[in-house]
């Protein structure tokens, strides 16, 4: 009777002990996720002037453009919070994909070794922004699957552990941008 006692309690411990570990991993691996995708973001946020000065001398009439974009930069930069951080990401997504259309409109922007490099850039920036987004999305699969499943939810409840939200995209940045002149 004594070592039966003895062994259900070295086996609970055991099994919270795993639960307990797989939680604390599982939310390391969304902190490091969330990271890359920070990463990312400023890394366009940095290209942003480059490309922005590329741009003012073919486009001098391009007015609202500089400004939607600057200011999306501006939020980007002091975004706290990851939902802050990922709505002004998506603000600056959505006013460089402005320039880029616009820059349609001027042949020999669109024909500059400097203009097409720093496109280019983006669109790889663009890459690892949607990949990095998909490996947190995957990462909080994991956290809420085990979270919300017996018998990690006693673990988790226990921890004072939730779930965790996905990265989600908005309707409204799902639709095509349009371009008025």
């Amino acid at each position: 009777m004594f070592f039966t006692l003895i062994g259900a309690v070295i086996l609970i411990a055991v099994f919270f002990g795993y639960y307990y570990n797989k939680i604390i991993v599982l939310e390391n691996r969304i902190s490091n996720a969330w990271a890359q995708i920070d990463v990312q973001l400023k890394k366009r946020a940095d290209l942003v002037p480059n490309l922005v000065e590329t741009v003012r001398g073919y486009m001098k009439h391009e007015k609202s453009v500089f400004e939607n974009v600057t200011k999306a930069r501006t939020a980007m930069l002091s975004a706290k919070t990851p939902q802050q951080k990922v709505k002004a990401g998506n603000q600056l997504a959505g006013a460089l994909k402005t320039i880029f259309a616009v820059a349609e409109n001027y042949p020999k922007l669109r024909a500059s070794e400097n203009f097409l490099q720093l496109q280019e850039e983006l669109s790889g920036i663009e890459d690892k922004i949607a990949y990095a987004r998909q490996a947190y999305n995957d990462s909080v699969l994991q956290y809420n699957n085990i979270v919300e499943t017996i018998p990690g939810v006693w673990i988790a409840k226990s921890m004072g552990r939730k779930e965790k939200p996905m990265l989600k995209i908005k309707e409204v940045d799902r639709k095509p941008i349009k371009v008025k002149f």
